[in-house]
Order: structure tokens, then sequence, then C-alpha cells
């Protein structure tokens, strides 16, 4: 574990010298709010290291020698996010044995799934779910982690020689690239988006005041108890519970019962501020953002789907890998302004 500024000197070296260097992340999701960074995983020619994210010691000396070097990742969008996050860091170049998966047509291409498939190695799946900011870390999760990287690079190697083969290594090179741009650019949230959670369509207006309400008590709670969200109250009930208000009928039943009688007071005084609200003041209902074709769009529309789907199958890849639906919609209503959103092979797959 390198958990001291004396132990990540003693790295550095072996970093400057790898030909290759595979990378993972670990962070406490399920068990903090917000989550957090706890754990980087590195694994080199010469073994699988793990970096304690949360010793307090200086990262900087490893973000530098990982800038500019291509970086191995499985399914990295979420490691992308929790890096730029939480230390501030993005690669220029990386290689997603996920993403390579995908492109060869693998239907099932989870890490435990494909190194399984592909190396013959059976890999646990226990302790992802467990506390990562927990310290130490048992020895079963000090080897589930080191296992994330262990095989990544012979992974790696296979698929990109198979992509090689197929003529699709430009492609993957594309996708990597796009998933880099994407996880780069920093996300803002909407304020009238970010509370309107599944099932707030169906509500009215004094109702989504009232989630709008619960759902900021809850966010309040959430960090004050460092509990996600979810386990202060689901989605589910905040929806149901927003309905109930607003139809006179009683919330107290569908509160857990776990609640103590401060955290039912907070909730409480919550819900009485929303259903003071005047009218003016509840949020409006949200139209429907989908698009509505004509004739000659959906004429197109079943047209590019036909090609998608005919392409996907002399490719044997997932059809949604060249278009999604809502690719096809947009596509439909405007190729000449929308085709930018396809990547290059993408667009030689409709020509």
């Amino acid at each position: 574990m390198i958990d001291t500024d004396q132990k990540l000197t003693e790295l550095l070296p072996r970093l400057e010298q790898a030909p290759w260097l595979a990378i993972d992340t670990e962070a406490d999701s399920l068990h903090a709010y917000p989550e957090k960074l706890c754990l980087l995983q590195i694994s080199l020619p010469d073994g699988d290291y793990l970096v304690d994210t949360l010793a307090g010691f200086d990262l900087s000396p490893l973000l530098d020698r990982l800038k500019g070097r291509e970086l191995i990742l499985h399914g990295a969008d979420y490691d992308l996010r929790l890096l730029q996050r939480g230390l501030g860091f993005c690669p220029t170049i990386i290689f997603d044995t996920m993403w390579a998966a995908r492109l060869l047509g693998y239907v099932q291409f989870g890490l435990t799934d494909l190194v399984a498939k592909n190396l013959g190695i059976a890999l646990e799946k226990g302790p992802q779910k467990m506390n990562w900011a927990q310290r130490p870390l048992t020895p079963r999760m000090e080897a589930y982690a080191r296992n994330d990287t262990h095989y990544l690079r012979p992974l790696a190697e296979l698929l990109r020689k198979r992509l090689k083969e197929k003529g699709r290594l430009p492609w993957q090179e594309e996708v990597c690239a796009r998933v880099l741009q994407d996880c780069s650019q920093q996300r803002i949230s909407d304020p009238d988006l970010v509370w309107r959670i599944k099932g707030s369509d169906r509500l009215g207006r004094q109702a989504l005041a009232v989630l709008r309400e619960l759902w900021r008590w809850r966010e309040e709670a959430a960090v004050q108890k460092n509990r996600p969200p979810y386990f202060i109250l689901s989605h589910e009930l905040l929806v149901s519970i927003s309905a109930a208000a607003t139809l006179n009928r009683p919330v107290e039943p569908l509160l857990p019962a776990h609640y103590s009688v401060k955290c039912k007071a907070r909730f409480t005084a919550a819900l009485e501020r929303a259903l003071k609200l005047p009218a003016s003041a509840h949020p409006s209902l949200r139209r429907s953002s989908g698009v509505r074709l004509g004739r000659k769009e959906i004429g197109r529309f079943d047209s590019l789907k036909l090609l998608r789907d005919r392409r996907a199958a002399e490719l044997q890849i997932d059809p949604t890998l060249i278009a999604s639906r809502s690719t096809l919609v947009a596509l439909a209503v405007d190729w000449e302004k929308n085709q930018s959103i396809l990547m290059s092979w993408q667009r030689e797959l409709f020509q």
C-alpha cells in the first residue's frame, strides 16, 4: 500500500520506466455522501500497487507521471469522472477494454466475464460493495483491488489484436477519445432538473413543490449523516409522499420506522414549508422533450434504422453502438445539422 511520500517516491522511477500502465479506482459511494475517491490501483510490468488517496500525502508527483501516458482501464467513464472530481486529473489517452469488447461484439463485457472468457481466470465478485474508506483494508479487499488491474494489460493486448484484425482499431481510438472528451467537461446541474426524479412527471404542480422541498431536505440530511440520499429516503417514497401530501392522505405511515423524533420534525417542517407556498411559486410542469416526427421524418428514421440494423448484423455488434434511437431521430430531422453527433466510423457505416 502506497500511503506515504517516501513510498510514493520509491514507486515513481518504476512508473517512469514502465512501458504500460493499467489503473482503476475505488470509491465509497455506497457508504458516504458525497462520495470520495478512496483507492487508486496501478499495475505495471513489475507488480500491482495500491495508492491510498485518503492518506493525506501529496499525489501530484504521481499524477505528473501519469500525464501523457496511455492508461488501460475498464469501463473508464466512472473512473475518469472520479479522478477529475477527486484529484483534478484527466489522462490524455486511454485504452478502454470494455469498449474494445463491445466493438468486437461481446454481449457480456464486464471485466469478470472478459477475463474468464479470454484468459480462463475466475475473478471474485464479492468485495466491490465493501466500504473502501475503511482502513486497514482486509486481505480479501486488497486482493480484489489488485485483480481489478492485474489482468488489464493481457486482456487489452488480446482485444487490441482482434480489433486490428477486423479493422476496428481506429473505431476504438475514436471512442476512447470521445470518452475522454465527455469526462473532461465539467457537468453543471440544472437546479430545476436535479430534483425531478423518476416518477415526478406524474405529479401536479403542488406535488412538485413538495417533492422539490423534500428533495432539498433529503440532500441536507444525507450530507449531515454522511449517507447516500437513497438510504435516507428512496426516490419512490419521495414521489409517493409528495402525491399523498397534496391529496390530504397521511404521509407518516410512509416514513421509515427508524426515523428519530428530530429527523421526523425536520421532515415535517420541510413538508409544511412546501404546502404553504402560493400557487405562483409552484414548479411548472415540464413538457416532453421528445421530438415529434412528421411523415417525411418518420420515413427517414425508418430508413436509417433499417440501414443501422443491417450494418450491425453484418458486423455482429449491438446496433446502438452505431447510433442510439435518439441519434437516429436527430439525424432523421436534419442530417446535415446533426451528423456531427456521429463519430467518423459511424458516419461511414451510414454511407
